[in-house]
């Protein structure tokens, strides 16, 4: 379905029922709101939320100009207006409280929301991200996982994102997300992906991406989450992303042997950790 918010319609989808029959009554179940990176869209979120349907209400849905939502205006693809669009999406559907869960680009937004709208959210997980974009780290983490030519390749898509180093980062790079070496060819297939902004939020937004001081004003419960074979958003991306959390409460679990592909990688260690957060273990 499409809401309206801050201007766009955005794709919205609704897993699971917020009330449960227990009996003879009914039981309220959290709501989270599940953030896709990319950006591309919300296709390679559903793996990561599909464990927590029977234990919450899941809505995920396409960042403005992402996969089937409405692009807007390109001057506001910005961390900012990404950050708002969750409240506002939340505002739209009668949300209250809700756990929000971002993983790689939306760990971004999950930030920025955080540090904009303090005190909405119940808790928060921080997947497979970092407080800011560190081309030369993940150019390492990708060095580590693929040798020089993987090193090179995501070094030149990240200083000159475009058709030529895209093609680059596929052939040498795109492989190294799973510490198993196969992506899921048929969410591969059926992403859709808006490629004029994935340029501009490479090129443009992740130039001045710093959360690192404004994490100080999160004091909702945070999940940190990630690989430690991860190439792109290696453990010192959530080392500092730990440590700018001065004033949240903060669990940080790390999967052995498993890359930025979590709901690949490791499966059900990722499903039993967002089952036991979001029931409030």
């Amino acid at each position: 379905m499409f809401v309206s918010v801050n201007g766009v319609r955005l794709f919205v989808e609704v897993l699971g029922p917020k009330l449960a029959p227990d009996g003879p009554r009914m039981v309220e179940r959290p709501t989270v709101v599940a953030l896709h990176g990319g950006p591309t869209d919300h296709a390679h979120m559903l793996p990561m939320v599909a464990a927590l349907a029977d234990v919450a209400q899941v809505v995920v849905y396409d960042h403005r100009g992402c996969g089937r939502s409405e692009p807007g205006d390109p001057a506001r693809w910005t961390m900012d207006q990404w950050a708002d669009d969750v409240r506002g999406v939340c505002e739209a559907l009668g949300i209250e409280k809700p756990i929000v869960f971002g993983h790689s680009f939306g760990g971004y937004v999950t930030q920025a929301y955080a540090i904009r709208h303090p005190g909405h959210a119940a808790r928060l997980v921080m997947a497979g991200t970092g407080p800011r974009f560190d081309a030369a780290l993940s150019a390492e983490g990708f060095r580590r996982q693929g040798g020089d030519a993987a090193a090179e390749a995501f070094a030149a898509f990240a200083a000159n994102p475009g058709p030529d180093t895209t093609a680059a980062f596929v052939a040498n790079c795109r492989r190294l997300y799973t510490t198993s070496r196969k992506m899921d060819a048929d969410v591969e297939a059926r992403t859709v992906t808006n490629v004029p902004l994935l340029f501009d939020f490479f090129g443009r937004e992740t130039r001045a991406l710093d959360f690192t001081q404004g994490l100080g004003r999160v004091t909702a419960p945070v999940l940190i989450l990630g690989g430690d074979e991860d190439p792109v958003m290696p453990p010192a991306y959530q080392d500092a992303l730990e440590a700018a959390l001065v004033n949240a409460p903060v669990r940080r679990l790390s999967f052995p042997n498993c890359g930025h592909a979590l709901a690949l990688d490791a499966p059900d260690a990722l499903a039993s950790a967002l089952r036991d957060w979001a029931t409030g273990g």
